[in-house]
């Protein structure tokens, strides 16, 4: 099973002059130690339950670009780009950089939006939630055909495309993995089924994570059947939030080694091959090495 690392805050001793840094280093560590992919959040505003507002907030692919910089093997994508924040075709070519610059290690992570604030605040239009699914999947279509060899004209409900052009086409092949974020069994699952090739579920780091998991891949497996398609190509992925720590502590979810990997080998037995992790003090080097040490040899053997 592979494991990834999201970073879902920037708010790091030595103010906006070091965050620079403090990334390089993170990713640069990341790499290092095993990691196989680097998540960033596509947020314009730090969202609730992870600070506040007016806390550091980077936009998601201005940072991915400066972490490839510092990298040449670990993995890159947003987890997710909420499909309101950019006109399609920008999307589609600014992911294709992505990919292009980094020697084709880009995901293309999207899903429907959701943070009303952002939008409002920076002046976004935010349809209501139909609509949004509607957007996501001409978008998924755009992308497709924007990275075929079809640069002719889209023609969708939300939006047009005079040209469908896309020069340079990405580095990966056939095309940047595209992944859909969310849990939703009736449009979300079924819009993986139909046009992704990751899903990616969040849940908590626990038994009942792995119940919901299983869940939610059957009703998965079942839309992949209605649309004749191979369930065993698209990538399971899992978003947990981890708290790890060398002996027990009396306070909060923190977990010791052995009760992470415990839980990581049930979310594997439910289908899951690729876990992304939020993880607190992210920005300390022992925070890291601590899961090289002993979740990362562990994981691999599953």
């Amino acid at each position: 099973m592979r494991i990834g690392l999201q970073v879902p805050s920037f708010t790091w001793g030595g103010g906006p002059a070091s965050l620079g840094a403090t990334l390089a280093d993170i990713a640069t560590r990341a790499e290092s130690h095993g990691f196989d992919s680097l998540w960033v959040m596509d947020h314009f505003f730090q969202i609730p339950g992870v600070g506040p507002a007016e806390a550091d907030m980077l936009e998601g692919y201005t940072a991915l670009a400066f972490a490839a910089g510092h990298t040449s093997r670990i993995r890159l994508g947003t987890m997710v780009t909420g499909v309101t924040y950019r006109h399609p075709g920008v999307l589609v070519k600014t992911a294709t950089t992505l990919d292009v610059l980094s020697g084709g290690r880009a995901y293309f992570g999207i899903g429907a939006a959701w943070f009303d604030r952002e939008h409002a605040g920076l002046g976004v239009p935010f349809p209501p939630l139909k609509e949004r699914f509607e957007r996501l999947e001409e978008t998924l279509r755009i992308a497709r055909q924007m990275w075929s060899d079809d640069d002719g004209p889209f023609e969708g409900s939300h939006y047009r495309l005079a040209e469908a052009l896309c020069v340079p086409q990405p580095a990966s092949r056939p095309r940047p993995p595209i992944l859909i974020g969310g849990r939703g069994e009736k449009k979300t699952l079924r819009l993986v089924a139909k046009y992704a090739d990751a899903s990616n579920i969040g849940v908590p780091l626990n038994d009942e994570g792995g119940d919901i998991l299983r869940q939610k891949y059957a009703v998965l497996r079942e839309h992949c059947e209605r649309e004749n398609r191979d369930y065993s190509e698209i990538e399971k992925t899992a978003l947990v939030t981890l708290w790890l720590a060398r002996e027990p502590q009396s306070r909060g979810a923190w977990l010791v080694p052995g009760q992470a990997v415990e839980f990581l080998a049930k979310f594997r037995a439910a289908g899951v091959d690729h876990v992304i992790m939020n993880m607190a003090q992210v920005e300390r080097p022992e925070t890291l090495a601590l899961v090289a040490e002993t979740v990362l040899p562990a994981t691999a053997r599953m």
